[in-house]
């Protein structure tokens, strides 16, 4: 449970990572710098754009975490999820807030996506728990006494 745990909030954090850089990006191009002004001002406002920064800082928390989920989940059943429902959270998100719109046929093929990553993260989940849990090996001690 702790590393489906660890996947959700990885999974998070990647959405949240991909929108605070396209919403840090937006506050780049209002400032009006550009390439013209030089490399001094642009790298500037680009290390003074808390939004993106922040956006960078939550790749690099989501890499820990995806990482420590997998240590207990397969990565062909993790990778899926992390994938597909991030890529749900930043649609839904871009379609609110940056008004980004997906057509009835782009809709029903998110559905389509989603509901695949469920029949594999199901059918995965029944497997796992299935698998008998490892039972410890006793350690075959020495005999240091001496024969008699």
């Amino acid at each position: 449970m702790k590393y489906a745990i660890a996947l959700v909030i990885a999974l998070t954090l990647n959405a949240t990572a991909n929108l605070m850089i396209k919403f840090g990006m937006e506050r780049f191009k209002a400032a009006g710098v550009t390439t013209a002004d030089g490399a001094v001002a642009v790298g500037s406002a680009l290390l003074t754009n808390w939004v993106l920064i922040a956006g960078l800082c939550c790749f690099a928390l989501n890499v820990g975490f995806y990482a420590y989920a997998l240590k207990g989940l397969p990565i062909s059943v993790a990778y899926p999820i992390m994938v597909t429902v991030g890529f749900a959270i930043i649609v839904t998100v871009a379609g609110m807030y940056l008004h980004e719109r997906l057509t009835t046929g782009q809709w029903i093929g998110v559905c389509l996506i989603l509901i695949g990553v469920w029949l594999v993260a199901r059918q995965a989940g029944a497997q796992l728990g299935q698998e008998a849990p490892a039972t410890p090996t006793a350690e075959v001690q020495p005999d240091l006494t001496e024969p008699s």
